[in-house]
């Protein structure tokens, strides 16, 4: 026979046999009968009954999400690591050289530091072509995958070491490549540290976003040439607000071109002055000032850009 609760709730079939004298109330669900049977477990958390007490099931969420940031830190720092050891593999193959030219082998944090290396570096090319270059690529890469300032000096020494188009694209490729390494790093662990330092920038940055949402590969390209976000910040917080990483990559890798293409430019113009060991001459002198003046064009034009990419 089927058994019911004192309320006449029928609580088994008639079919389904039980050993148990005694029943528990179920819990009440918004779910139908199924098989004249009502559900003791109820699918939704809502519905938990309330003991008073803090939850003990959380610990094990808290302790899964440390192992995993541990996990994403030290992934992080054997990534940088292996990437150190990819810049000392190709210094350790770089040819022999005096002791007055080692001094200059070191990243140019300015101009004259960047002309010296070039000068060292334009002495090896003739015979070393392809390490120089797979210096400077690995070098530009590095700094734009940790977001290490110096990247605008390795431009103008590829414009110095390099014919215009080879230095347009070994530059455009590097920043694309260095760029969305970054973009996966932040993936990994970027999130919290977006959220603990500049939360209400990326805040306002992912409203834009979400207006060029149909457009990103312009509104990225657009954010490469002005200077509205610096580019660690970009990527840094592009995976952290949902921009998708191929419009990001292309869209990097079509911006940079024009501001790299006056820094390139500039490191002609420094080779030309340099192997012709003269001063500057008019046209040189008419070259940097364009260098100048064009950098300053974003800058000057900030706000009207602005409101009206907004």
């Amino acid at each position: 026979m089927s058994r019911t609760s004192k309320q006449g709730e029928v609580l088994q079939c008639p079919i389904v046999s039980s050993t148990f004298d005694h029943f528990h109330r179920p819990f009440i669900t918004n779910f139908p009968l199924i098989r004249c049977r009502k559900s003791y477990r109820s699918p939704l958390p809502s519905n938990r009954v309330s003991t008073g007490m803090p939850e003990t099931s959380q610990a094990p969420n808290n302790s899964s999400g440390a192992i995993s940031t541990r996990i994403a830190v030290v992934s992080v720092v054997f990534i940088f690591l292996t990437a150190l050891s990819s810049l000392y593999l190709v210094y350790s193959n770089f040819p022999e050289v005096t002791e007055d030219e080692k001094q200059h082998i070191k990243l140019p944090w300015n101009i004259e530091q960047a002309k010296q290396l070039g000068i060292v570096l334009n002495r090896y090319k003739a015979d070393h072509y392809y390490q120089v270059m797979c210096g400077v690529f690995v070098t530009y890469i590095f700094l734009q995958t940790f977001a290490i300032p110096g990247s605008l000096f390795l431009s103008i020494l590829s414009g110095y070491l390099f014919p215009f188009m080879l230095a347009l694209s070994l530059v455009c490729t590097c920043s694309a490549l260095g760029a969305s390494l970054c973009f996966l790093l932040s993936q990994l662990v970027g999130r919290k540290l977006v959220q603990a330092y500049f939360p209400e920038k990326a805040r306002k940055w992912a409203v834009q976003v979400d207006k060029h949402r149909d457009n990103l590969f312009n509104y990225v390209v657009f954010l490469r040439v002005t200077p509205f976000l610096p580019n660690w910040f970009i990527n840094l917080t592009a995976p952290v607000i949902g921009v998708p990483l191929v419009p990001f990559a292309m869209g990097t890798f079509f911006g940079v071109a024009p501001p790299s293409f006056i820094a390139i430019q500039g490191g002609q113009t420094l080779h030309d002055m340099t192997a012709n060991d003269t001063a500057f001459s008019l046209s040189s002198f008419a070259w940097l000032a364009v260098f100048g003046v064009v950098s300053l064009i974003p800058i000057l034009f900030k706000g009207k850009l602005k409101n009206k990419i907004e």
